[in-house]
């Protein structure tokens, strides 16, 4: 059996499985007292089950301070670095609407016309065509199908634009454009075409030359094609045996780097007066990201200036890793908040 197969078996097993199990981890995490440091709590983060882990903190007047804990490689028994790049995942939807909103702004796209006007060719094939904007499309309002859904994709994830969009066409809409909210990968798989067609290039060199150089932030990539596989730090899922760091899935970047995105997202740095007023009507300024493996976590806390970056290096089927990421991210504001 193909190592895809195998995958698609273990993410049905490790659902069930999973139910009997890790609610009652969920409990423990949450009700442990709270340690003194970051640091001891990235360690406790392993103690829960997780393989690596890397938080970054950035407080306003103070120098960086980076953690790790557990394996950056499992099997040759590396341990993690604070340094390593990370499968960022959906993070990278931050990425995209700033670009989308340089490109509004030097008259090369329009957040009002619709993917009838830069796709005509999916007109008929995605339902209200007419009438879904690039801004319905950043908010996730455009009620097209999530191409993410469709069953059994994370066994054997599509590798091109043309296989996604073949998982959502000629599919009814889940509702109205503009009507309701929901969380579509499919909105940035056609935000990137777009941005692709009207650029006559790849747009992550535009993001590149508009975004990472100005910020001197080189330590972002577009693909696991780009890096040393070295300097990735492997992903796991449970019940899955195999390193999962070898699979494409976008960018990567260091938590250093996603750490100075963030602080010039939020502080307006990334931007000119203009297109920060644009962006701050369109989407928000924090994100979290997950792929087999890899979850991430990128977030600006007003009340403490203090941007805080956590990847976490282990999956589950049944996403309770990813709750169990989230008390321990809240426990890591606690003690930075404590220790002001």
């Amino acid at each position: 059996m193909s190592k895809k197969g195998i995958f698609r078996i273990v993410l049905l097993v490790g659902t069930i499985t999973s139910l009997f199990f890790v609610p009652w981890l969920l409990v423990k995490a949450w009700i442990l007292p709270l340690p003194d440091s970051v640091q001891e709590q990235a360690n406790e983060a392993i103690g829960h089950g997780f393989d690596g882990m890397i938080i970054y903190v950035d407080q306003a007047n103070k120098s960086p301070q980076y953690f790790a804990s557990g394996w950056h490689n499992r099997d040759s028994k590396i341990a993690a670095k604070p340094s390593a790049l990370f499968k960022i995942a959906s993070i990278s939807k931050l990425y995209d609407a700033v670009a989308v909103t340089k490109l509004v702004h030097s008259d090369k796209l329009s957040l009002d016309k619709t993917i009838a006007d830069y796709l005509p060719e999916l007109v008929g094939r995605i339902e209200n065509a007419e009438k879904i904007t690039l801004r319905l499309m950043i908010q996730h309002k455009s009620g097209i199908p999530n191409f993410t859904d469709a069953p059994g994709f994370w066994g054997e994830p599509t590798k091109t634009y043309e296989e996604s969009l073949a998982l959502i066409l000629n599919q009814p809409a889940n509702f109205e454009p503009g009507e309701e909210y929901e969380y579509c990968n499919t909105n940035y798989l056609l935000l990137n075409k777009i941005m692709d067609n009207v650029l006559g290039y790849d747009n992550f060199q535009f993001i590149q030359e508009e975004i990472l150089n100005p910020l001197n932030l080189n330590n972002t990539f577009a693909s696991i094609n780009d890096v040393n596989i070295d300097d990735v730090m492997s992903g796991y899922h449970v019940g899955y045996s195999l390193d999962l760091k070898e699979n494409d899935h976008g960018m990567l970047a260091t938590a250093e780097d996603v750490g100075h995105f963030i602080r010039a997202l939020n502080d307006g740095t990334v931007f000119t007066p203009e297109e920060r007023e644009t962006y701050a009507s369109v989407y928000k300024y924090e994100h979290a990201g997950w792929v087999p493996g890899y979850q991430s976590f990128a977030k600006y806390h007003k009340d403490i200036d203090t941007v805080v970056i956590e990847f976490y290096s282990t999956t589950d089927p049944k996403l309770y890793n990813w709750n169990l990421s989230e008390i321990i991210n809240n426990r890591i504001v606690k003690i930075i908040r404590e220790q002001e």
